[in-house]
């Protein structure tokens, strides 16, 4: 019920701008939706705000922020933020708005307490599957009721082989069969013409979402963890 009212506040709602964060090479905003006497913080990221980038389509970043809570959902992880693309009356044109969560910053992947750790698994085959650039450890914030979260995921969803994250600590490792049911049943509903699929379609490329596919398809076929790749950058840079 709570998520339905937010992405409702998220797409409907009145949207008063509260102030940008500095850091990031792209201008992201703290607002506020409202909406029949319902009010969320929320980060608020305009398409006419990225900064073009030679390897990703330009543009499409806030797009690719919605299509990894679609991903998530599907999963039936809620590791994402609710997430949705306001088209209307937002300040600075059409966007991606996702629901902020108070978290402490200064808390991260690498102070984690053996609780958090915990969640890593999930989160190194999310990050596989949506091919996330950008993992930084910065990424993952917890909230007050101790709930992982992951952000910023516009770096994701490339055709070609992009990983590049903090999160190795389970390399070579058997992925959990648990998180390989939950692969083997997300693949069944992203068959072109199922409500997925058309939910990804305006986010994403053809190309991308059959990429996916293909990844999601490889990794229940290997059930490893991939090692960090040798021919190439692995890491995020600044790694926070």
């Amino acid at each position: 019920m709570e998520t339905g009212l937010i992405q409702k506040t998220l797409l409907q709602g009145t949207i008063r701008l509260e102030g940008q964060f500095m850091y990031g090479s792209n201008y992201t905003f703290m607002v506020h939706c409202t909406f029949q006497g319902q009010s969320y913080p929320a980060v608020y990221k305009p398409l006419r705000g990225e900064q073009p980038l030679w390897d990703f389509p330009l543009r499409t970043l806030a797009r690719r922020e919605v299509a990894a809570y679609l991903v998530s959902e599907a999963l039936g992880w809620s590791l994402v933020p609710t997430t949705v693309f306001r088209m209307k009356k937002a300040p600075l044109g059409p966007g991606s708005l996702q629901r902020f969560i108070e978290h402490d910053p200064g808390y991260h992947y690498f102070n984690f307490r053996k609780k958090h750790l915990e969640y890593l698994p999930k989160v190194m085959l999310f990050d596989l599957l949506i091919n996330n650039a950008d993992r930084k450890a910065g990424h993952l914030i917890v909230d007050s009721e101790d709930a992982l979260w992951l952000i910023d995921h516009g770096l994701s969803f490339h055709v070609e082989d992009k990983l590049r994250t903090v999160v190795w600590d389970h390399a070579g490792s058997p992925i959990p069969p648990k998180l390989m049911q939950d692969v083997r049943t997300f693949i069944t509903q992203i068959n072109p013409g199922s409500a997925l699929y058309q939910a990804l379609q305006p986010h994403l490329m053809n190309a991308e979402i059959q990429a996916l596919c293909q990844r999601a398809e490889a990794l229940l076929m290997k059930s490893i963890f991939p090692r960090p790749p040798e021919d190439r950058r692995a890491y995020p840079w600044p790694l926070v």
